[in-house]
């Protein structure tokens, strides 16, 4: 039974045995690690044939047919990723409809099927940000109070410290962001429309971004102390207290007069 098991036996099995098992590792940290956006983000040909259509017959008139852009009338479209597209198509800024400052948000003029066309067609001229994963844009994995900070650190100055927008110079503004939706927020910090600065991975980590849209959500939500008041901070709410005030005292005053006389 000895010698059978013997022969049995190879020199080479351990060796075989652990090769077998990092392989094993290997396919299951390949599978767990895999984005599950990239399967659900895959297009085909025809899809890119379709968005190249649309791009023809909506956007080509400005950034050109070979999307490379017009001097002084639109930049180019290659590098820019889906994220851009599905950002500014999405809201409506794109197609322009009127020149001006900056392009306005507006009522979409595609669908989310077209514009997931069109932004297979860009895609496929050169890579670029890809459109956050449902998981990147859920505020209830973030943090409020993280986000808060890195909020007034980075976009308070524009957006104002209560996320309602604000002036900038040359006609420009930035946007309340109280009614955009977690995805296009995420998207413009991915990829700085217009005036707004890029903020890669870098600068605000995936996982901050997701703070920055928990702490907007936060926001929109009753004020559990009454009136906002447009949470424009003290000026409105001194301005409004001064106006009662004063209009308090006026009418005491007019009716100790009356009272008198």
């Amino acid at each position: 039974m000895k010698a059978l098991a013997n022969k049995r036996y190879h020199k080479a099995a351990p060796l075989m045995l652990v090769l077998l098992l990092l392989a094993g590792i290997t396919g299951v940290a390949a599978v767990t690690t895999s984005s599950p956006a990239t399967a659900a983000t895959q297009v085909t040909e025809d899809d890119v044939v379709q968005g190249e259509k649309i791009f023809a017959a909506n956007c080509a008139t400005c950034h050109g047919m070979d999307a490379q852009g017009q001097e002084d009338i639109a930049p180019s479209l290659v590098g820019v990723g889906a994220a851009s597209v599905d950002f500014q198509v999405g809201t409506g800024r794109m197609p322009m409809q009127m020149s001006g400052p900056q392009a306005q948000a507006k009522m979409p003029q595609f669908d989310q099927p077209q514009i997931d066309l069109l932004a297979a067609y860009v895609t496929s001229l050169g890579a670029g940000p890809a459109v956050p994963t449902a998981e990147q844009v859920d505020g209830s994995l973030g943090d409020p109070a993280m986000g808060m900070e890195l909020f007034r650190i980075n976009c308070a100055m524009c957006h104002g410290a209560g996320a309602n927008g604000g002036a900038l110079t040359q006609g420009k503004f930035a946007p309340s962001l109280w009614e955009t939706t977690p995805t296009h927020i995420y998207e413009a910090m991915l990829t700085g429309p217009q005036s707004m600065p890029v903020f890669n991975d870098d600068n605000i980590s995936s996982q901050g971004k997701t703070d920055i849209i928990a702490f907007l959500e936060q926001q929109r939500e009753p004020s559990a102390g009454g009136l906002k008041l447009g949470a424009l901070g003290p000026v409105s709410e001194g301005f409004w207290a001064w106006l009662i005030g004063i209009g308090l005292i006026i009418g005491a005053t007019v009716w100790v007069g009356a009272r008198s006389s």
